[in-house]
């Protein structure tokens, strides 16, 4: 006797739930707060007006992290050292949350981040961080641009030298 072949829509598991594009959001602006420069990040927060009321939930703190790497980038995982990161939880007395997490030491830096991410929560300050987190992204792309344009004037490529015995 055989078994019928089981339904392959029956067993396969559920594919994965879209992405929330709120959540998308936040994700970006934290990202860009994170790699913005620290002058950027204090001058945005310094820019809101009225300063926030919060209070402090976690930290300012420092901490350590472990990195992970792969060789080859699909390699197997392997520990490749630990990093240094400053973290902060805030909270605005309207009751939205905010988290900051930066690589070093800069907790002043963390605080801020996680203030302008409690800020960017509610509807008076949204658009205005919103536009400060865009004007973030192009400097940092200008400066990885004018980096790269920088690497790449000392590259050397070694398989265009003649060789002498030729």
């Amino acid at each position: 006797m055989t078994r019928p072949a089981p339904d392959p829509a029956a067993t396969a598991p559920d594919p994965a739930p879209a992405p929330d594009p709120a959540i998308a959001s936040r994700q970006a602006l934290l990202r860009t707060l994170a790699l913005a420069e620290a002058d950027e990040v204090l001058a945005t927060l310094g820019a809101i007006d009225p300063a926030p009321d919060y209070t402090v939930v976690r930290g300012p703190e420092v901490g350590l992290v472990m990195v992970r790497g792969r060789i080859g980038g699909g390699g197997a995982p392997f520990n490749a050292g630990e990093a240094t990161v400053a973290r902060c939880t805030v909270k605005l007395a309207s009751g939205e949350v905010g988290f900051g997490h930066v690589m070093g030491r800069d907790e002043t830096r963390a605080k801020a981040i996680a203030l302008l991410d409690a800020l960017a929560q509610t509807a008076a300050h949204a658009e205005t961080i919103a536009a400060a987190a865009r004007a973030m992204d192009a400097a940092r792309t200008a400066r990885e641009a004018a980096r790269a344009a920088e690497v790449a004037a000392t590259r050397v490529d070694f398989f265009t030298m003649v060789r002498g015995e030729d």
